[in-house]
């Protein structure tokens, strides 16, 4: 917990974009996706910055004091760059995603994390073709 508590909001969020790609790239193979470029262009949907702006407006209801924190930690963390297809509000709120689930996986929260990511992504249960 206490690497969770002290670590650099960017440095969650990096490690927050692993959780999250892992999360997104496991639930297409279940689903029944295959190949490579497939998965990555379905995986493309769930992990850019305007679709994880759009999944945390979904999760942020259910946060509690302590993750809601951390997400605008990660927030309003100093942003120098943003990404071609994406407004500054999508990219913040992103960052502040990556960096909630950042800091879930590093306090061992993993039920936590998939009930989350369950709330703001709908990933089918079949191929879509």
């Amino acid at each position: 917990m206490r690497a969770a508590e002290s670590a650099d909001a960017s440095a969650l969020a990096y490690l927050g974009d692993a959780v999250i790609e892992l999360w997104v790239r496991e639930r297409l193979v279940r689903a029944g996706v295959c190949g490579p470029r497939e998965l990555h262009e379905q995986a493309k949907g769930y992990v850019t910055a305007p679709a994880q702006a759009a999944a945390m407006k979904r999760i942020l209801p259910l946060l509690d004091d302590e993750e809601n924190m951390v997400f605008h930690r990660g927030r309003n963390t100093g942003h120098t760059s943003l990404p071609k297809n994406s407004t500054a509000a999508e990219y913040r709120a992103a960052s502040g995603m990556e960096a909630l689930f950042g800091w879930l996986y590093l306090s061992g929260r993993d039920e936590r994390i998939a009930e989350l990511l369950e709330t703001g992504y709908k990933i089918q249960n079949t191929v879509h073709t």
